[in-house]
Formats: structure tokens, sequence, C-alpha cells
């Protein structure tokens, strides 16, 4: 079902929210300063029921100039607009204003309702109307129909009530496709439920019992209770304004300008990439690096714009930009936005925002930043898709790249499948999820990470390979450890890299010693096994063949892995077939007596207590032998039996 939101604008006192009442008997104005002052300073909300059956959103906009940043916070959400112009007074100035703004938000579904029509004669409203022809001229609205009612009399309500029916059967609805997304204009709480927010839903369906994110306040809930039109409801869907009852956050959290989003679609920025156009109405040129007041959905900000191509625009110009934010927004490529001037405030321009999250700033006046901007606004699904991908270097969910580039999460699939074919972008697989990254990016990934590896393996020869976490935080912390082993078993896969469990090294390399370090283990080696069962330390072992303590270590590191030694405790070592034959003779000796205690283990191998009784204990952890009191007995690798009366 198609689901619309009707937005008014128009000059302070013409009668928007006059003529809401008349059409749905709702009073829009809920605030006591609203009643006695008889202006609208907050969005007002209502439901209108069609002639045709169909009920839609109503957003009522205050006009006073002071107030513009509440029309903005609501007209963002606009699928058609009721321009309201009273008959007696005419083209206003913020007629004009929010004429401004419908036109650099492109609400282009609109009807201009001439309100106050018992105040005036046919004369003269006939003269208006020609006034209003020439003012709407090369706008989105010059060919909107034009209704003459009076909220007073309902004369003309009925008229325009199925002028709106027929209308909205024109306006293009909001996509039910991807993650939803409601910028929030309101939030309060309610005792026994707790806080609640609303908004016009962008994209998608909001369902209760699902989680979501608060953005740019990073903060995560759970839908408790849906809305709309004052009615419970299951879920909500693009096109409807809800009443969202968010668990777990306080009202204070959330404010009007956060946005309600599926977990995960959309992140914060502070830098925008923007086509940018300047308004003729503009009273001055737009100078490079100018402070502006920035609007996007209903948040407001300031920031600054940074003129790629120029130093200054003028009035009724176009040009790409790069708007510099003092605080966080959540841009969408795609979404519309409003600038207006720092001081005195008035509405000079606004645009489309190209890339939501630039990663970085823009050297000025270069043909391929331009190049590049040109494509990502209005390349086709593949070049916008690789553009993305290249320019970032990561590995991407296709939500996440359909978020970053504006397009539905199909089309990025689908131009992802055509450009993993051309050798543009690969596809890996991983948990159950596919992930998409530029050929390019991996390629110098896959360089680097050989680079890396050659490096250390020259360093460390005899090692098995750069450990991989030490690897990915110096050089990949963008990637997650599992993503970072999906990456290498790939290049795995392709004959580049070896993948061992903690280590990841160059294909055809072999770990092993040089000439010289060969030399240093056949002296290790004779000295082991002279030494026999009463072995030195390894310090006395490094400096008997002139090793410092750092290749000491490494070359021990080798003889460890290798199992030439074998570490028995702290600093005491074993050469592998010395203890091989520790083990026989200790295997024997239980095979014949049962037991075998410290004294025993000292005479067996002609050694002293200081090796006999750390060899026991290591025999123990090994399981070759179990401790009972001072005594051991076989232990389960020798084939564990109970104890003996007499071994007790």
């Amino acid at each position: 079902m198609k689901h619309l939101i009707i937005g008014t604008a128009g000059h302070v006192d013409h009668g928007k929210t006059a003529l809401v009442r008349a059409m749905t008997g709702v009073d829009t104005d809920r605030l006591k300063e609203e009643k006695e002052r008889g202006i609208s300073i907050e969005l007002g909300f209502a439901y209108l029921n069609l002639p045709g059956g169909r009920r839609a959103g109503i957003v009522d906009v205050p006009g006073h100039e002071r107030f513009i940043k509440n029309m903005l916070a609501g007209a963002g959400g606009f699928d058609l607009v009721l321009l309201v112009i009273a008959a007696d007074e005419g083209v206003m100035p913020q007629t004009r204003e929010h004429m401004d703004i419908i036109q650099l938000l492109q609400v282009n579904k609109g009807i201009v309702v001439l309100t106050k029509c018992d105040l005036v004669d046919d004369e003269w409203l006939d003269l208006v109307k020609e006034d209003i022809k020439d003012f709407l001229q090369g706008t989105v609205l010059a060919d909107a129909p034009v209704v003459t009612v009076s909220a007073v009399t309902k004369k003309g309500i009925p008229e325009l009530l199925k002028l709106i029916d027929r209308t909205m059967e024109e306006v293009v609805p909001k996509t039910v496709q991807g993650q939803p997304r409601l910028p929030v204009d309101r939030v309060f709480s309610i005792t026994g439920f707790g806080t609640v927010v609303t908004g016009t839903l962008l994209s998608g369906v909001i369902k209760v019992g699902e989680m979501v994110e608060v953005q740019p306040e990073d903060l995560s809930a759970r839908v408790r209770t849906v809305q709309v039109h004052g009615e419970k409801v299951e879920a909500a869907e693009a096109g409807q304004r809800a009443a969202v009852n968010l668990a777990g956050l306080e009202a204070e959290q959330i404010g009007r300008g956060s946005v309600v989003a599926g977990p995960g679609m959309i992140k914060p920025s502070q830098r925008l990439d923007v086509r940018l156009l300047l308004l003729k109405s503009a009273v001055r040129p737009l100078k490079n690096r100018t402070r502006v007041r920035f609007y996007l959905g209903t948040r407001e900000t300031l920031g600054r714009v940074v003129l790629l191509d120029r130093e200054e625009l003028e009035p009724g110009a176009m040009v790409y930009a790069q708007i510099i934010l003092e605080e966080q927004t959540v841009p969408v490529k795609g979404d519309r936005f409003v600038i207006r001037s720092y001081s005195p405030m008035r509405t000079i321009g606004g645009g489309t925002i190209i890339d939501p999250s630039p990663k970085r700033k823009h050297k000025r006046f270069r043909e391929d930043v331009l190049d590049a901007l040109s494509t990502r606004e209005k390349g086709n699904p593949s070049e916008i898709v690789k553009l993305y991908l290249d320019a970032n270097s990561n590995m991407h969910l296709p939500a996440a790249a359909a978020a970053g580039t504006g397009l539905q999460e199909k089309e990025v699939l689908e131009a992802a499948a055509a450009l993993a074919e051309e050798k543009e972008v690969k596809q890996l697989s991983g948990d159950g999820k596919l992930y998409l990254v530029s050929t390019a990016v991996y390629t110098r990934w896959m360089e680097d990470i050989k680079k890396l590896a050659i490096s250390y393996h020259r360093e460390f020869p005899l090692r098995d390979g750069y450990p991989k976490e030490e690897l990915r935080s110096r050089k990949f912390s963008q990637l997650s450890a599992k993503i970072f082993q999906l990456v290498l078993l790939e290049m795995e896969k392709e004959g580049v890299l070896k993948v061992l469990p903690k280590v990841v090294a160059v294909k055809d390399f072999a770990t092993g010693p040089d000439q010289q370090q060969k030399k240093q283990i056949q002296q290790i080696a004779r000295i082991m096994s002279e030494s026999a069962f009463l072995p030195p330390s390894w310090a006395e072992l490094r400096n008997a063949i002139g090793l410092s303590e750092t290749k000491g270590a490494e070359l021990l590191q080798y003889l460890l892995r290798t199992g030439e030694m074998v570490k028995v405790t702290e600093d005491i070592y074993f050469q592998g077939e010395v203890l091989q034959e520790a083990i026989s003779r200790v295997t024997a000796y239980l095979s014949e007596h049962g037991e075998i205690t410290v004294g025993e283990l000292r005479d067996l191998l002609k050694t002293s207590r200081k090796y006999a009784l750390p060899l026991l204990e290591y025999f123990d952890r090994e399981r070759l032998t179990r401790r009972v009191g001072d005594k051991r007995l076989p232990g389960k690798a020798l084939g564990d039996s109970p104890p003996s009366i007499k071994a007790q």
C-alpha cells in the first residue's frame, strides 16, 4: 500500500494550521505559546482520511522567519506539499523562502492553496493567481494546480481533498526495501513506557522487537512498540509517520536530528562531498570556506563550504564542493540538504549528497577529484560500486556498500557480480556472509603482505613466519581478525602465501639456519651430547659459542620448535636425543620396579638432584609418571595402572 506524507509551506499567518484543522478536525498547535501568540512555532502533526479511502500523514510547519529551522526539520519527508498563500496578501517573504526550500529539496508534487478567499473579491483573486503563476515559473511547482478555499466557511475544502487524492496517485512512494531510516523530529518520555521518538520513515520497515541504532549518538535499542496515526501496529513502513518506543534509552540521550536506523546501515560523518547550488536570490557570491548553517533531514549544524574548482560561487551557479561540519550528521548518498547564511539567517542554497563519508579532504583544482565526484554522482551502478570500493581500503558487506553508495543492496550485488567477472572486484565468502573488496585494493594488500613477509623472513630466518595478529594490528587494523584470516586464506588459495595457525609466510619460503648457524647448532649439539644429563644453562652454552643474547634467543626458539632441544623447566634445557634416552631408561626402570624416586633417578642417569627433580616434574606434566607421595608411578602415557601395595 502506498504511504504518503503531505506537508504545508507558506508565510506566517497565511492559514496553514487553520487549513489543516478544516481538512482533518485536528488543531496541530499544541504548545501554550502557540495558542497565546496565534502562530505555529513547532511542527504539528495530523492525519487525513482522503475520499478514496487512503490515509495520509500531515506535517504542518511554522511560517515565521524565526522558525525556518523547524520548517526544515519537517520538509525533508514531504511527498506532496500544500503551498499555502493568503488571498488577501499574496506572495510574501516566507512564501519565497519556503518555495526556495521546496525547490532545493525537490519536492516536485504540490498544490497551491489560496486561503482566506472569503476576504477578497473575484477580481483581486484573479490578480493574485497571475502573480502566483509568475512567481512559480521555473520552479518544481510551475505546473501545480491552484485551489481557492476558506477554512472558515469550508468553501473549496471538498474539492481540495479530491485533488489531493488524485495527485497522490502520481507520487512515487518511498521504498520499503532495505534497512529502516527515520530522522527524529520529536522526542519525549511516557510514564511506564519510556522514550518515544517520532519522525517520517524514509525507507524500509521498523518492526516491534527488532534492534535498531540511533546515530550519531551510536546507541542501540530494541523497538518496544510502534504507533502510526495514534494506533498500535506491528510495523511501520516507509512513507508513514511513526512513533517508536525505544527500550533501554533515556529521552535525554536523543534529540531532534538523531536518526533511527537498522544496525550498521549508516555511519555519522563530519565531511560530505556534495553538488551545491547557490540560489539566484542569494545577495552575494559564496566565497571558499564560508561558514554556513547546514540542514539535513531534521538536523541543523554549522559547517564550512570548500569550493573545489573556484574561489567563489556566483548566485545561480552550481559546483562540486566539500562541506566540513562542526558536528556529526547522518547522511546517505542522494539526500537533499539546505544551507543558510550564518548571519543574517537566510536560505541561500542547497544540493545533493554525493559521498556521505569521504575518507579525506580533497585537494582543490584537481581534475581527478572532480572526475571521481562526477562518476559518483552520475555513473551507472557498476561504476559507482567500483569507485566506492577502490576508494575504501576495506572489506564491505553489500548492505554497507549500499549505504555508502546510495544504491539498493540488490543493485550492489548485481554490480559486484559483473565487476567480479571483469576481475575488478573480488567476492569472498566467510561465516555465511559475502564480502566485497576492490581487486586493486586486494592486490595492494597482497603485495604489501608479501613484501612485509619477505622482509620478516630475512630478519628472522629461523622463525616460521610473520605473526598474524602483529601483522594485522600493524598494517591492517581496519580489518577484524576473522576478516583478515579470510583474506589470508584467499591469498593462500592463489599460491602466494602459506598460512599457519599463528603465522603467515611467503609460499616458497623455507625456514632454516644459514651456514654459520648450522655450525653453531653443531657446536651446541656436541656440547649438549657430551654433557648428557648434566647440561649447561642456556647462558653458559650461548657464551661458550660466542652468541649475542638476541641472536641466541632466536636460535634457541628455532631449536625448541624443531625439537632439537627441549625445555624442562626455566633455564634447564636438554638435547632432544638425550631427553629421549632419559625417557627410555625411566620407562624400563618403572617396568621392572613399578616406581622411582628422585634419588633413584639421579643414580639411574648419573646426574644431580638439580636436574633429577625438574626431570621428574617434567615427566609428571607429560603424564609419563604420576606422583604418589615422594615416589613416581607409571603415568597414563606409559599405561597407567593402579598403584601396588608396595608403592602405597
